[in-house]
C-alpha cells in the first residue's frame, strides 16, 4: 500500500515539475516568440479577413465565380532582439526575401525591437525555406489574407483590401471593397467579437468581362494608345455587365503599382466625348417638337460663330453636303455643321435642359465610391453661342463614360433613363422619362442608319445602332487643344431588342487616327461575342445586311 502512495506522489511530483518546465519555457525562453507571433497575427489583421464577405462575379446563367476570397498564406518576421548575429543573418535572407542586405540589417540590429514584419502573402516555397534554416529570431506565422483568385480582372471595380487610416486594421480601398466595406467586413458584437461579414454578388459576368478587358487591350497596344475604357450595361435594367479600365493593378500585388492605376476611370474621370454627343443632340431637337426626322438643311461645310470658324472633319476631302442634307445625314456622316444647326433650331435653353434630363452633370448614382459628375458648365446664359455650338458635337463638355454610356441606354431602352448598379442584390431603378418612345425609334433608326452604311460595325441579319466620337484633348496647361485625339464608340443591339449597350474609349492617340479602323470594329468584335454568347437570335429574318 505504502509502495503505491509512494508511485502516486512520485507521478504527481513529475506531472508538476513538467507543467514548470513549460511555463518556463513559454514565459521566459519562448516568452518572445510568441509575443512576436501574437504582434504577427495583429498586423495581420486575421480576424478581420477570416471573416469578411466574399464578392462574387456572376454569369448569365446565375451561377457564381469567386472575384475576392479569404486564403491563408505565410508571414515571415523577425525578432530582433533574439537574432545573434545581424550581419550573418542578413546576408542569408537578403537573396531569398529579394531584400537588400542593408535594409534587413537596419531591422536585424535594433537591439530592444521584439517584431518586424518581413513579408506578407509569402511564397509558401520561401516560408519552407526559411523554416529549414530555422535561424533563432526569424519565424514564420500563417494568416488570413484577402486574395483576388482572378488577379487583375476587374481591378478597379473590386479595389483591394489594405491598412486602414489608423494603421491598427484593414480596410477595403476603391472600388466594391470599399463603397460596401461595412456589409463585407462584419460587425463588432460585444463580447462576441466579430460576426461573419455578408457575401456580394456583383452583376459583374465574367466571361463578358474577360472579352471587354483583351478587347480593350487589344485595342491600346495595336493604336500605341495611352490607356482606355470599356463598359458594357443592360440598357433594360442599368446592371453593369463589364467595366473596365486601363492601366490597372493586380490587386494581390496592389503595393506595386501608381495610386493612379486605382481610381476607376469610367466614374472617376471626365473627358470631352467629341462626336457621340451629336446622338443626343438629335435626340433633344427631335424631342422638343424643333426638328423632324425629315427636316433638311443647306450643308456648306463650314459655317462661323462668334468669329470663331466650325469646319466639318471631312471638309477637304468630301466637300460641303449641300442643299437638302437630311438629320440622318448628319448622323451617317458625323457633320459638325449640322449638329450645330439642330442646336440653333432647338434652342440653348431647351438643349441644355435635355442634356440634363440625359443625366449628364450629375452623378449617375452607381454603387461604386469616388464618383464625379461631368460637366456642363459651359452651357450657361452667360455663355457665347459658340459654347453651345460646339458642345452640340461633344467638345467643351465633359461626362465621365458611365455618364454617356447610360445616356444612350435610355434612347435603347425607349427614352428611360436608369440608374446603373453593380451589386445583383440591389434592383432596377428608374430616374425619369427622358425622350418619348417615338423619338428613341426615330434617333435609333439614324444610328442604325449609320451602321449600314459604314459597313464595319454591322453583323449578318441583326440590327445594331452605334456612333463615332473623336474629340480633341484640351491643353489644360496653355488653353485651348492639343493635337491628340480620344477615340470612341456607343453602340447597342439588337435594336428590336437591345440586350447591350457597349462603350469602348482609347486614349491618346495621333490627329490622324481614324476611329472607323479602331474602336469600330472592336465594338463588331465584342458585339457578335456577345450575341453568340447570350445566343440572341436574329432581328433581321431575310435580311443579309
Amino acid at each position: 500500500m505504502a509502495s503505491r502512495f509512494a508511485i502516486l506522489i512520485l507521478v504527481l511530483f513529475s506531472a508538476y515539475s513538467f507543467l514548470l518546465f513549460r511555463l518556463y519555457n513559454l514565459e521566459l525562453v519562448k516568452g518572445d516568440y510568441y509575443t512576436a507571433r501574437a504582434e504577427s497575427e495583429t498586423l495581420a489583421s486575421e480576424d478581420l479577413n477570416t471573416h469578411r464577405g466574399a464578392i462574387y462575379f456572376t454569369d448569365e446563367n446565375g451561377n457564381t465565380l469567386p472575384a475576392a476570397i479569404n486564403r491563408d498564406f505565410p508571414i515571415i518576421y523577425a525578432v530582433p532582439k533574439d537574432i545573434q548575429d545581424p550581419q550573418e543573418t542578413a546576408n542569408t535572407l537578403a537573396p531569398i526575401l529579394n531584400m537588400p542586405v542593408s535594409s534587413l540589417l537596419t531591422l536585424f540590429s535594433k537591439r530592444n525591437d521584439s517584431y518586424e514584419l518581413l513579408s506578407k502573402k509569402a511564397d509558401s516555397a520561401v516560408a519552407s525555406q526559411i523554416e529549414n534554416l530555422d535561424i533563432k529570431g526569424i519565424y514564420t506565422h500563417v494568416a488570413t489574407e484577402r486574395f483576388y483568385p482572378m488577379g487583375s480582372l476587374a481591378s478597379q471595380d473590386l479595389g483591394f483590401v489594405g491598412p486602414n487610416a489608423n494603421n491598427n486594421s484593414e480596410s477595403g480601398h476603391y472600388g466594391v471593397e470599399e463603397f460596401y466595406n461595412n456589409t463585407l467586413e462584419g460587425v463588432a458584437s460585444g463580447t462576441k467579437g466579430i460576426s461573419q461579414g455578408v457575401d456580394i454578388n456583383l452583376t459583374i459576368d465574367p466571361n463578358i468581362q474577360i472579352e471587354a478587358e483583351k478587347v480593350l487591350d487589344d485595342l491600346i497596344a495595336k493604336n500605341n494608345a495611352t490607356g482606355g475604357s470599356i463598359i458594357i450595361e443592360d440598357p433594360q435594367t442599368g446592371k453593369i455587365l463589364a467595366m473596365g479600365s486601363a492601366p490597372d493593378f493586380d490587386p494581390n500585388n496592389y503595393s506595386s503599382s501608381s495610386v493612379a492605376s486605382f481610381l476607376n476611370s469610367t466614374v472617376q474621370k471626365v473627358y470631352e466625348p467629341g462626336s457621340v454627343f451629336k446622338v443626343l443632340t438629335m435626340a433633344a431637337g427631335i424631342d422638343s417638337g424643333k426638328i423632324t426626322s425629315q427636316t433638311t438643311y443647306n450643308d456648306k461645310g463650314t459655317i462661323i460663330v462668334n468669329k470663331a470658324r466650325i469646319t466639318n472633319y471631312d471638309f477637304l476631302t468630301h466637300g460641303a453636303y449641300g442643299p437638302g442634307t437630311t438629320m440622318t445625314n448628319i448622323i451617317e456622316h458625323s457633320i459638325n455643321t449640322g449638329a450645330v444647326f439642330v442646336e440653333e433650331q432647338t434652342g440653348n435653353d431647351i438643349f441644355t435642359s435635355y442634356m440634363k434630363r440625359f443625366g449628364l452633370g450629375e452623378r449617375t448614382g452607381v454603387d461604386l465610391p469616388g464618383e464625379v459628375a461631368g460637366n456642363l458648365r459651359a452651357l450657361n446664359s452667360k455663355s457665347p453661342q459658340v459654347a453651345f455650338s460646339t458642345a452640340s458635337y461633344g467638345q467643351g463638355v465633359a461626362v465621365t463614360p458611365l455618364e454617356i454610356i447610360n445616356a444612350f441606354a435610355a434612347i435603347a431602352n425607349g427614352g428611360t433613363l436608369m440608374r446603373p448598379y453593380i451589386n445583383a442584390a440591389q434592383s432596377p431603378q428608374v430616374i425619369r422619362r427622358v425622350i418619348s418612345t417615338s423619338t428613341a425609334e426615330q434617333v435609333t433608326a439614324m444610328m442604325i442608319s449609320a451602321v449600314d452604311r459604314a459597313g464595319i460595325a454591322n453583323i449578318d441579319k441583326y440590327s445594331l445602332a452605334g456612333k463615332t466620337g473623336s474629340a480633341f484633348i484640351p491643353d489644360l496647361a496653355h488653353g485651348g487643344y492639343t493635337n491628340k485625339l480620344i477615340d470612341s464608340y456607343i453602340g447597342f443591339g439588337p435594336t428590336s431588342n437591345p440586350k447591350f449597350v457597349a462603350m469602348i474609349r482609347i486614349d491618346t492617340l495621333p490627329e490622324s487616327a481614324i476611329a472607323a479602323l479602331s474602336v469600330v470594329p472592336a465594338f463588331r468584335d465584342l458585339s457578335q461575342y456577345i450575341i453568340n454568347y447570350y445566343n440572341i437570335p436574329p432581328d433581321r429574318i431575310g435580311n443579309n445586311k
